[in-house]
């Protein structure tokens, strides 16, 4: 803690994680694991390529028999063999014979090096019978996939702790892969707290605001590799918050993330129900001041966000989605981070490190700059929708200047 009673933003992430523990490992096929994080590594089930292969719609050659073509001095080769994609087919090659190959086919054995159709005289067009080679490769293997160029079986493709996308996935079945051992996907429950919130389109009285927390947090949690498994809305006054607790822990939920409830008004719904397996500490940061974080006797996570949409979103980012992430395994728990100059100037908060929703100015792409999304108002959730990043200004800057170079984390 600081000398001005706020804690640390690392020293409030130091707490979440360690109270953070690893969800269950499942298998599960590799259709189904985007967006799973690796538990255990992949390793190759087969060679990559699986044979040798040709790189090129062509003729499979000796190299030696074509080492000396030329357009003026051409080679007329005997083509003696088809090989389709997928053919079993591995023909003789005696010297003086080739055989018409397309890409991915298997070379045959007696073949040193490929010729594509463009170097000979009729091309695909006349490519069977025999044809004329009028450029040579440039040596022995040209044009030659061989096996295990990429792979061997048994080596290790990806490591525990991956984020499984499309690419990781494709190169799984590549490598003939099946099934991989991932991270269950955390189960979250997302609770809005406030009684003036009300369903999005619903008419609204004097006093009333739609409901838009729910809907931000559950979507950062969904992002985050998460199962959003309850989300509801509490009033400001009875027993919603543990009465929420206690539905999510039902459904089994590793986390609860609530918004509003934890400031210091006096209907903070959240501080006034939880305060026995919850902390509330105040935090060196702008927006996010205000925090919750515990444990149930259970094992359920807790996390207490301020009610403002870009105070939620941020503490999410900062709190709460580092806990997820590290919960599944995941080796990486930061956003990319770079650093840009700033397109305008605006003021920071004194002694708090702090998080603008920032777009980012590509129109020169050798000179992106970041240009402010909202005026800076922990509540314009408008302008939130806009962001593609957030400024992270360290609490001793006192202004940002146009032209200024601050970090920014990207989160889209």
């Amino acid at each position: 803690m600081t000398t001005d009673g706020l804690v640390s933003i690392e020293d409030h992430l130091a707490a979440v994680l360690a109270a953070t523990t690893l969800v269950d490992a499942v298998t599960v096929p590799v259709a189904a694991a985007r967006g799973r994080t690796l538990r255990e590594p992949v390793r190759a089930a087969v060679d990559i390529p699986v044979f040798d292969n040709s790189a090129m719609d062509g003729f499979a050659v000796r190299f030696a028999d074509v080492a000396d073509a030329a357009a003026d001095a051409p080679v007329t080769l005997r083509v003696v063999a088809d090989l389709p994609a997928g053919t079993a087919l591995d023909p003789a090659l005696r010297p003086g014979e080739a055989a018409r190959i397309m890409t991915g086919s298997p070379v045959p054995s007696d073949a040193t090096a490929i010729v594509p159709f463009e170097d000979t005289a009729g091309g695909l067009a006349d490519s069977l019978g025999s044809i004329r080679v009028l450029r040579a490769p440039r040596g022995a293997g040209v044009h030659v996939r061989r096996r295990a160029d990429d792979a061997r079986a048994g080596d290790e493709l990806l490591p525990a702790g991956t984020l499984l996308g499309p690419l990781q996935l494709a190169a799984a079945a590549a490598a003939g892969v099946a099934e991989v051992v991932v991270s269950r996907m955390p189960r979250v429950a997302v609770v809005s707290t406030g009684s003036e919130l009300v369903a999005p389109g619903t008419p609204l009285e004097r006093g009333q605001i739609p409901e838009s927390n729910g809907e931000l947090l559950a979507g950062l949690a969904a992002e985050a590799g998460a199962e959003v498994v309850l989300r509801l809305s509490v009033s400001d006054d009875g027993d919603g918050p543990r009465e929420a607790v206690a539905a999510a822990e039902l459904l089994g939920a590793d986390v609860v993330v609530f918004s509003g409830g934890v400031s210091a008004g006096a209907y903070e719904v959240v501080k006034g129900t939880l305060g026995d397996v919850m902390a509330f500490p105040k935090l060196r940061m702008q927006p996010g001041k205000p925090q919750g974080f515990g444990r149930t006797p259970g094992g359920t996570l807790l996390f207490g966000l301020p009610g403002n949409p870009v105070s939620a979103a941020v503490s999410f980012e900062v709190f709460a989605r580092p806990a997820l992430l590290q919960m599944q395994g995941r080796t990486a728990l930061s956003r990319p981070v770079l650093r840009l100059p700033a397109a305008t100037g605006w003021r920071t908060p004194p002694g708090r490190t702090q998080y603008l929703p920032v777009t980012i100015d590509r129109t020169d792409p050798s000179a992106w700059r970041a240009v402010p999304a909202t005026g800076g108002g922990s509540h314009l959730a408008g302008g939130l929708g806009r962001a593609e990043a957030y400024a992270i200004v360290p609490d001793d800057v006192a202004a940002v200047e146009a032209g200024d170079a601050v970090d920014v984390m990207l989160i889209t």
